[in-house]
Formats: structure tokens, sequence, C-alpha cells
């Protein structure tokens, strides 16, 4: 089962994310808190790698909090900073200003000495249903952009502004040409960066989901689902049958895979 996702709005909105990094000042890299690690697409890394980088995991009310924290740290040097968050949550705003605002300091700092007032442009990237737009909507207090809790909402980038001195640009959720790290792959789909709906085998896609969260968070599986794990078992549990009695193992997988996202399971953080 090989898993790869870049329709074609992808590729026109990775160019429009090279042409505008020309102008920015400060990229926002939105994360996926609950697989921060694998929701970093290394072609954004590359074309933003001489701005200042915010990174924002978000989502955090469903992942695992001191995972995340352990993990966080690395993304602070002397270029870069981040903030764990639940763009959903109020509170966030001010905090994610003036960390963008710290990171153009230089230019802030050098307009001031001119007496002009500076406007500092940002740019939100990431993978697709990582919260860019929710987390928009957070800075400006009202619904700016279209949001949705399925990847592949946002199909064309938006300039939006925030405070006094501040206009963000949305862009699409955007993944990269080949995902040779299938494990990666895996994980942006459990957490809904890539559509289920390119899944023919969900059996599959589930028993790997379990082998997955057994090595960290058996004790969250068991609770959840009991000791056996199987497909089999699920369905018996939860009385999934199709005609003639037989067990709906299709129909488990399913279950579990929507578990996993809607935190039903617990909260999880994959890397």
């Amino acid at each position: 089962m090989k898993i790869n996702w870049f329709p074609g709005h992808m590729k026109k909105t990775t160019a429009e994310i090279k042409e505008k990094l020309k102008f920015v000042d400060v990229v926002i890299y939105v994360l996926d808190a609950r697989a921060p690690i694998s929701s970093i697409n290394p072609l954004l890394s590359k074309l933003a790698q001489d701005k200042p980088i915010l990174y924002v995991i978000n989502k955090i009310d469903l992942a695992d909090s001191d995972r995340v924290n352990d993990i966080a740290i690395r993304f602070k040097n002397e270029k870069s900073d981040y903030c764990i968050i639940s763009s959903t949550n109020t509170g966030v705003a001010n905090q994610i200003k003036q960390k963008i605002n710290k990171l153009a300091s230089a230019k802030i700092e050098k307009m001031k000495n001119k007496g002009i007032r500076a406007v500092v442009r940002a740019i939100v990237i990431g993978v697709p249903n990582s919260g860019k737009s929710t987390l928009i909507n957070c800075l400006c207090g009202k619904a700016k952009t279209v949001t949705g809790n399925r990847a592949g909402v946002t199909k064309s980038t938006q300039w939006v502004s925030i405070g006094n001195n501040i206009e963000l640009c949305d862009t699409p959720g955007t993944l990269y040409p080949n995902l040779e790290n299938q494990d990666v792959a895996k994980k942006l789909l459990f957490i809904g960066s890539i559509k289920e709906e390119i899944i023919v085998d969900k059996m599959e896609l589930a028993l790997d989901l379990i082998r997955l969260l057994e090595k960290n968070y058996k004790a969250m599986l068991v609770k959840r689902y009991g000791e056996d794990l199987s497909l089999e078992a699920i369905a018996r549990a939860r009385s999934f049958v199709v005609s003639g009695g037989e067990l709906d193992v299709e129909r488990a997988g399913v279950a579990v895979l929507e578990d996993f996202k809607k935190c039903r399971i617990g909260k999880i953080t994959l890397d």
C-alpha cells in the first residue's frame, strides 16, 4: 500500500509560497501536535530556511503534552521560536503576535529609527489540516478564512491584517511530491493531513495504527478496546456484523481510525 497525495493545487501553491517568501519578514510554520515532526514538509523548510520562523505547534488539546514539550525544544534557536497552542482557545493571539514582532525586531527597530511604523509581513505555511486557517481566524478575532476539519479546505493564498502592524498570508496546506518515508505518510494520514479516501484497505491501515500505538500508548488502547486488540475482537465487542452474522472487521478498522482522530483513545503524539 503506497501512500501519496499531491494534487495539482499543491504544486501551484508551492510555487506561490516560493515567490511570496521573497517579501515576508517571518514564516509561521503550523505543526500538528499529534505528529509535529511528521508535519514538517522538507520542501517548505528548504524554501523558508533563510527566514525567521515561528513554529506554532497546534492542537495541543488532542496531543500528549509531555512528549510535545520534549520535541518543541529543538525548534528554538537564534532565528526561530515556538509556541504550543490550541488555536480554538482564546488568549493565544497576543502570545503569537508578540513572538512575531520579536522575530521581526530588527526590521521594526530599523524602521523606527527612520520614523516609520513598520508593517511586519508573515506567511502561514504547513501541511493540510494542521489548523492554519483556524489560527488566522483566532488572530483576527473573526472568521476571515474558510476552515474545516479535513485536508484541502483552503485552495488559494489570502492576505489578512491582524493588529496594528502585522499582515498575514494564509496558504493552502501543502505536502511534497513523493512521500518516500511511508511511516511519515501513515502518520500524516492518521491525523487527517492526507485524505483517507485515497486508501482502499482501511483494515491494514487500522492495524498499522494499533501496532504504532502499542509502542507508547498500549494502556490507552487496552482501556478503549480490551486486551485483545485484533479487529475481530473489536468488531465482536461492538457488535459490528454483516448479513449472516460474520464480523465486520472493515467497520472495526474504520472505527479505530476515527477514534484516533476524535481523541477517543486518548491524548497521543506519534512523534
